[in-house]
């Protein structure tokens, strides 16, 4: 079972952090983080951004002790109160002890029921220790704490500190020992046809706790030869992708591992499924797709994994010929620069798609969006290409959870493959142009992901 909750900050707000709280002095030092959340059940507290504590201002600043003013709690409080945000109070611990003293229990006591007065409930405290492990904890209104299952950092590497101390030591890539540990996290795969099904075939087999399916379409005979776990009384019943997908998986995993659901991931039914979920992967076809995989991403501080793949044709007379095959896996890190940063759509492609979409007999523009461009194929023969696309896809996952790589993996938040000239080239993260994003850390603020129709809907009993 997949853990119910934890704490995940960006990995500016933890550099940030890490350097506030261990100056060199070896004396603790504080900090607040502003913090949204996500609907339920689960609960995930998204940290977003910070408030550091001066150094200066603190009355105490011992090895196992700290006195800090009151003010700097204030300032966070009037921050907090336009967003309906939560508090967390973080200090460190620079002798490396990984658990909460009598000390901070008992300013604890002292602190929450003021912030529970100004902003309502559901705050919390936190820990950090010299090499960068945290431990978190909330409180409700019955001032009861309340350890929070992990701690997420989800940056050039994917970070998890568990409170129960399991896999303080990380393990080493492609051992059981991760198997283990995927076994406590959830995984979501947007679209589960050509790509999306190699990948979800993948995660699940290496060990997901939970893989969510999220598609809205059905089996049909033209599927069949690049849908893993597709069959031919699938497509004659047509039967839902997630739900035949997803009875495969529990013949090998058991039940209750996958979570399907058959809604376009533009519903609020898919967002609210997907915003539970740890890690995400978009294998999608369409440009609106990736957009909302996008501000899910965002909105709850979700590592995203997307990828695509192409096979441009080029004509001269009658002779078609292939002009490359190729693919794409970006990496997408909460507080990085997006899939749109990376100009994977804009404005103006979102429009044009959408127009595809409702004027059918823009014949041109349709066979531009297949697999091929520039050939009506309606069943392309690409499984060969969608299960090299898929095994870099997880892979990436797999070399920042668990580090594997000679290089940063900070050197790869895009690469792309030619398997025509047998070529791959990579791009850093640097190499992308953030802009400002006011989707990050949005979390359960109506309405969902800042789009009016994801509101959520009116309650009728209400006057």
């Amino acid at each position: 079972m997949t853990p119910a909750s934890n704490l995940t900050v960006t990995a500016q707000v933890y550099e940030t952090l890490h350097r506030h709280l261990f100056p060199g002095d070896g004396l603790e030092a504080a900090a607040i983080l502003l913090c949204a959340r996500t609907p339920g059940p689960r609960t995930r507290i998204l940290a977003r951004d910070v408030v550091l504590v001066p150094h200066d201002a603190c009355a105490h600043r011992g090895r196992d002790w700290l006195t800090w003013p009151g003010i700097v709690i204030e300032e966070a409080i009037d921050l907090a109160e336009a967003d309906d945000l939560s508090l967390v109070l973080i200090h460190s611990h620079p002798g490396g002890f990984f658990d909460f003293s009598k000390q901070d229990d008992d300013s604890d006591q002292s602190t929450m029921p003021g912030l529970f007065q100004a902003l309502g409930t559901l705050h919390g405290s936190a820990i950090m220790t010299p090499d960068g492990a945290m431990l978190a904890r909330i409180y409700g209104p019955d001032m009861t704490p309340r350890l929070l299952d992990f701690v997420s950092v989800p940056g050039d590497d994917l970070r998890w500190w568990w409170s129960d101390r399991q896999f303080s030591k990380r393990p080493l890539a492609f051992t059981s020992q991760t198997r283990d540990e995927l076994a406590r996290l959830s995984a979501c795969v947007i679209g589960v046809s050509g790509t999306g099904s190699v990948v979800a075939e993948q995660v699940a087999r290496l060990g997901f706790g939970q893989v969510q399916l999220i598609d809205f379409d059905k089996v049909e005979g033209r599927n069949l030869n690049r849908i893993l776990n597709s069959t031919l009384e699938d497509a004659v019943a047509e039967r839902l992708k997630v739900q035949a997908f997803a009875e495969a998986i529990g013949r090998y995993r058991g039940d209750g591992v996958a979570v399907p659901l058959a809604q376009s991931i533009s519903t609020r039914e898919s967002v609210l499924l997907a915003s539970q979920t740890d890690v995400l992967f978009c294998c999608v076809d369409t440009l609106e797709a990736r957009h909302i995989a996008d501000l899910i991403a965002s909105a709850f501080m979700l590592p995203l994994f997307d990828v695509g793949v192409v096979i441009p044709i080029r004509t001269h007379g009658s002779t078609v010929a292939i002009a490359d095959v190729c693919g794409r896996i970006d990496y997408v890190q909460p507080g990085g620069a997006t899939l749109q940063d990376r100009g994977i759509y804009d404005p103006v492609s979102l429009r044009a798609e959408y127009l595809r979409q409702v004027a059918p007999e823009a014949h041109h523009d349709e066979v531009q969006a297949g697999y091929l461009r520039g050939m009506a194929e309606q069943a392309p023969s690409v499984i060969t290409l969608n299960m090299r696309a898929a095994a870099a896809c997880v892979m990436e996952f797999i070399a920042r959870a668990y580090p594997f790589r000679h290089e940063r993996n900070g050197q790869y938040a895009r690469t792309e493959f030619s398997i025509a000239a047998i070529e791959e080239e990579n791009h850093p993260e640097s190499s992308f142009v953030k802009q400002p994003n006011s989707t990050l850390g949005r979390g359960n603020k109506e309405p969902l992901l800042g789009l009016p129709s994801l509101r959520a809907p009116r309650d009728r009993s209400a006057p």
